[in-house]
Parts: C-alpha cells; sequence; structure tokens
C-alpha cells in the first residue's frame, strides 16, 4: 500500500480504478499517531489499495475518532478475550459504536474446499453466513486476494444482501507469513478515512486467526485435552484397548466410569460457557486428584469425564464412584455451588464384554439409566451394567425415553412416548430443543425403511438453500427445525397407509393429506417454543399455482421457508429408493424440478436449488 502526502494510490486495474481520492486530514498529526496505525496496518498486507469505477464520494465524518482510546480498546480486546469468537464480536461492536459502521465479516479461507467461509455481522445484529468459491474469479473478494489489494467499492452489491447493497465497501487480505489466510470486510460512510482504522484491526484479526488454527492443529496431534488437562477422547481409546489386552493376558479387570454433569444446560445458560468450562475443570481436577497413580482419566467429550479402573471389580468400581461423587459434592464453585448433580455409569472388562465398543455403549447406557433415576441423598444414583436387566420391559421402556435425547432411533412403539416425554420436557437451551426435535424425527423416519433419514436429510436440503439466498442465520435456524419436524404430523397416520408399496386409494391420499394439520395441533401448537415453525409445518405441501393442501395458498401467499422446504422435500423424495422404484440421479430429479419451477414450486428458488444440487451429495 503506497501513501504519498495523504493520498492513496491506485492499483493498475482498469476495471477497479477511478482517480486518486484524498484523505481528509485528521486533526492528529499524521506524523504521529496515524502514521504508526498505517505502518502496523501494512505490516500484514503490503498490497495495493483500489477503487471501484463508480461514483464514490465520502460523506462527512460522524465524528473525530480518538484513535489513543481505539486502539487501547484494541488492546484489550485481544488481551481478554480468549476465543477468536468473542473477539470478533468485540470488534465488530467497536466499530458499530465508533465508526457507525453499517456492518462488519472475516471470511477464512478453507484450502481444502477451496473455498472462503464467510461470517457477516449488520449493525442490527443479523449475523449471515456463506461462502464463496476461490474459482469465481469475478467476486469482489476474490479479485482482491488475487491482485494482492485492499479495495474500497462504492456499494455491497457483491454479497447479494439487499439490505446492505446500497453501502460502501471495504475489502481487506490478510496475509500471515506471506500467505493470505483470510479476508477482513467492513462498512460505513466515511471508509475511506477509516482504511487504516480497519487495517489495523485486520492484522490482530490475521494473527488471531492464525493462533487459533495452530491450536487447533496442536490440539488434534496432543494427547492431552486443552480444557481439562486430562488426556483427550482419542488417547482415550487407545488406553482403553491396551490395557484391556493387558488384563486379559493377566486374567484380571478393567472397569470403566463414565461421569456426566447433568445441570451443564443451565449452568451455561444462567452464568455464562465460561463457567460452564469452569466447573468442567473443578470436576476433571477433583476426580484426576482421587483416583489411584495407576488409574487413568480422560475428557470423554462434551460435559463428560471418563475413568479407566486397573484390577478393579464392578463392586470396586462402584466403591470408587461413590467416593468420587461425595469428592465432588464437597466442591463449591462460585455462583454455581456444590458440585453434586453428577450422574454415573460403570463397565466392566470382561464381565459385561469383552469388545472395547459394546463395553463403552454398556457404561453409556448405564450413564442415561443414572440420571433417568434421578438423585439419592443429594447425588446422582450410580448405576453398573450389572446392576441392571436392560432387556426387560420396564428397563426399555424407560431407556427408550432417554435414548430419545442421544438422537437414537427407537422404533414406533415408542412414538406416543416420545410425544407425551416431549410435551413435558423442561427445554433449557437451543441445543436441547434441536436434540428432541431430531429424536422425534427420527422415529417418524423409522416407521418405513425407505424414509430412513429423510427429515435429517430435508433439514440439510433445506439450509443448504436457505444460505444460498442469504438469509440470516436465526431464519436459517428456524427453518433447519421446521424442515426436520415436517413430517412430524405421520405419528397420526396409520402404518399401513404410511408404508403402503402400492399407489393410494383416493380415501388413503385424503388421510395423508392429514398429516401436516396434525403436526401443527398434536406436537406444535401445545408448546409455544415451537409456534414460529407452524408456518413450515402446515404449508410445506401448498403449492405455487394453488393446488396444494391443506389450505390450498398460492404464489407468495406460501411462506417462503415453507416454499424452500417443499423444494428440498421433493428432491429428496425422487433421489431416494422406493419400494416400487429406484432413486433418480440428481439430473434427472433437477430436470423435474425445473419442469414444476412456477407452478408447483417457486420458480427463483428452483433456479437456486438446481445449482446447488451437485454440491449436496458431498459436505463441503
Amino acid at each position: 500500500m503506497q501513501k504519498h502526502n495523504n493520498k492513496i494510490e491506485t492499483s493498475n486495474n482498469q476495471n477497479n480504478l477511478s482517480p486518486k481520492k484524498s484523505i481528509t486530514t485528521n486533526p492528529i498529526d499524521k506524523s504521529g499517531l496515524v502514521a504508526k496505525i498505517n505502518v502496523l496496518g501494512s505490516g500484514m498486507n503490503t498490497g495495493k489499495l483500489a477503487h471501484s469505477s463508480t461514483n464514490y464520494h465520502s460523506e462527512k465524518a460522524y465524528g473525530v475518532v480518538d484513535y489513543a482510546s481505539f486502539i487501547k480498546e484494541t488492546n484489550e480486546i485481544i488481551k481478554h478475550h480468549t476465543t477468536l469468537r468473542d473477539s470478533l464480536t468485540s470488534f465488530h461492536n467497536m466499530f458499530i459504536n465508533r465508526l457507525n459502521a453499517n456492518y462488519t465479516a472475516l471470511g477464512i479461507i478453507n484450502e481444502q474446499s477451496s473455498t472462503i467461509e464467510i461470517k457477516l455481522l449488520d449493525k442490527n445484529a443479523n449475523v449471515y453466513s456463506f461462502k464463496v468459491f476461490m474459482s469465481d474469479k469475478e467476486n469482489e473478494i476474490i479479485k482482491a486476494i488475487d491482485n494482492d489489494e485492499i479495495r474500497v467499492l462504492a456499494s455491497s452489491e457483491f454479497l447479494r444482501i439487499p439490505s446492505l447493497a446500497s453501502v460502501p465497501s471495504l475489502i481487506i487480505p490478510i496475509k500471515v507469513q506471506g500467505r493470505t489466510i483470510c479476508v477482513a470486510l467492513a462498512s460505513d460512510h466515511n471508509i475511506q478515512n477509516h482504511v487504516g482504522l480497519y487495517q489495523l484491526t485486520a492484522t490482530n484479526m490475521g494473527l488471531l486467526v492464525q493462533n487459533s488454527d495452530l491450536f487447533k492443529k496442536v490440539s488434534q496431534s496432543s494427547s492431552m485435552d486443552g480444557l481439562t488437562n486430562l488426556y483427550s477422547h482419542r488417547r482415550f481409546h487407545e488406553l482403553l484397548s491396551q490395557e484391556m489386552a493387558e488384563a486379559d493376558a493377566n486374567n484380571s479387570n478393567v472397569s470403566v466410569l463414565i461421569f456426566d454433569i447433568n445441570n451443564m444446560g443451565q449452568i451455561n445458560r444462567d452464568y455464562g460457557h465460561s463457567k460452564g468450562d469452569e466447573v468442567i475443570k473443578v470436576v476433571a481436577n477433583k476426580i484426576n486428584e482421587n483416583i489411584k497413580k495407576q488409574d487413568i482419566a480422560a475428557r470423554y467429550g462434551g460435559d463428560k469425564i471418563s475413568v479407566i479402573l486397573r484390577n478393579m471389580n464392578a463392586d470396586e468400581a462402584k466403591y470408587m464412584a461413590e467416593y468420587l461423587t461425595y469428592s465432588l459434592s464437597c466442591c463449591l464453585v462460585d455462583d454455581v455451588g456444590p458440585v453434586n448433580k453428577v450422574s454415573v455409569g460403570i463397565a466392566t472388562f470382561p464381565e459385561d464384554s469383552r469388545d472395547k465398543e459394546k463395553l463403552l455403549i454398556l457404561a453409556e447406557q448405564a450413564v442415561l439409566v443414572s440420571k433417568s433415576k434421578g438423585y439419592k441423598n443429594g447425588r446422582s444414583t450410580i448405576v453398573s451394567t450389572q446392576d441392571y436387566d436392560f432387556w426387560d420391559d420396564s428397563s426399555l421402556n424407560s431407556f427408550a425415553i432417554v435414548m430419545a435425547k442421544r438422537h437414537s432411533q427407537i422404533g414406533i412403539n415408542f412414538e406416543e412416548a416420545l410425544v407425551e416425554k416431549f410435551q413435558n420436557e423442561n427445554i433449557q437451551s437451543q441445543n436441547h430443543l434441536i436434540e428432541v426435535v431430531t429424536s422425534l424425527a427420527s422415529a417418524i423416519d423409522a416407521k418405513d425403511e425407505y424414509t430412513k433419514d429423510h427429515s435429517s436429510s430435508v433439514s440439510r436440503y433445506s439450509v443448504a438453500l436457505a444460505k444460498a439466498i442469504n438469509l440470516p442465520d436465526k431464519e436459517v435456524e428456524r427453518i433447519k427445525l421446521g424442515a426436520l419436524l415436517h413430517d412430524i404430523g405421520k405419528i397420526g397416520i396409520p402404518e399401513d397407509v404410511l408404508t403402503k408399496p402400492s399407489r393410494l386409494t383416493d380415501e388413503e391420499f385424503k388421510i395423508i393429506q392429514l398429516h401436516p394439520s396434525i403436526g401443527v395441533e398434536k406436537i406444535l401448537e401445545p408448546n409455544p417454543l415451537l409456534h414460529d415453525l407452524i408456518p413450515i409445518v402446515k404449508y410445506h405441501h401448498e403449492q405455487w399455482n394453488g393446488k396444494g393442501y391443506p389450505c390450498q395458498l398460492k404464489g407468495e401467499e406460501i411462506p417462503l421457508a415453507a416454499r424452500i422446504v417443499a423444494i428440498a422435500d421433493t428432491y429428496h423424495a425422487l433421489i431416494s429408493d422406493r419400494p416400487y422404484r429406484k432413486g433418480m440421479s440428481v439430473e434427472k430429479a433437477c430436470a423435474i424440478l425445473e419442469e414444476g419451477a412456477g407452478i408447483q414450486w417457486d420458480k427463483e428458488l428452483v433456479r437456486q436449488f438446481i445449482s446447488i444440487a451437485p454440491s449436496l451429495a458431498t459436505k463441503i
């Protein structure tokens, strides 16, 4: 980036050129702080600065920028935020408050998929996620990277976000050690005067991205978990295999304990994820302090800590578990209190199983049963696989309800139990809601082997289409849930009608047509948290020409989200095997969608979907 007499030199790209433009002089002497900002900014990216050929007129500044305060706040963000996400959010808020920014964004280059994964936040707190392909040489972002230049554009039309189309845009490729690893985007109405400030922040963003990437690589290659300082999940599996082999050779026992912290969702919601991490670390440290030196503690994943107990049978392992849960109950965490809601499951080699995977499944089952049985004397019931007959009717019914929270497909006999459990469930977070919704959808899909994974596939396709048209993240999440539940009303359809291999009679088809209304009345309306999904579930079988069901809506009377799910639903049905035919090719399915565009489905949405359909077979 070249600077002469307070002017910014343009690049020689004719598609990009406009006359040289002066930057309004700042009250702070250019030989002082502003010059340092520009030097710092150019240190990470030595590219040129180009302007668009569209007429661009700098507007009056919203106020004099306090550069010293700006740099101080930047340093505070870097100093106090440990995650990349938190740092970027704080940078965004700083630019909104100080420069009246229209939006900020960061795109991280994914070399494996040759894409740039972009997260954009606007001044109204809307979040947009989308990808740009490196092969799209006409895209303004790719031009900036390929030409190694900072670009100031008169508009943001290239983002394809209507609300932001008319505002100016700044694109800054970010280099670390000579390699472009990400790109920063920003917008405000005095953008030319603020290039140095944005570039300074982009420099820090590049360092944060690089550090985050290095941390991930180190964590992946390391045998230790970064949060708890226990063994990692991968290393746990390696060590368990070794211990089982040694126990087999010595004719001894190995027991596995799994601890699950039950109230983590509430802790994260009430006190924040940093407090939740603190609880996990306290549990991990206390367990590691109180096991024998020969035993092994590891992070099993999420909120779970696992322990390998050498030369211990089930009874001895249960005694150790009781001692550890008592030790945990004596731990106090600020704001949270005692750590006494920890479910514990035990499985023992070789009595329970000689196979490692089955042994772990049994231990996880024991944890779930422990959680379902509640608490005794202030602590969770400790359950060993040898305490429980997992195959009697009572145990299976209890186990099915608990497993519903773990995305299990449990079959049609449990549908009513699932619905009852769902209506009485105390939903604690969005992730908790997704777990239960996914379980319900899986139970419906399990009614017919030919519709296995239908709901999750329709949800994935719907999300892809919603992102392709640049809907905000909140709306994408709503569509994801609505698509998962789009066929939930089939819970009330007789199985002989639902799985009939031959053509339905007129009467049977009328029964099938009831499923959107049944889903709304039986599942969604009783639960206020799901009311905003009603339009998706109720109207996903409406048609553009008004000949759908149940309400014969037409055109744009049909909610956009329902139109999206309708296309995804049809596409998956076309490419899936059925009792009476094999699944169609992607090309054939797209041809059928194209024929019905403007008749059965929204023409523009079909066009967008066909453009992304080939990429849906593989997850980029």
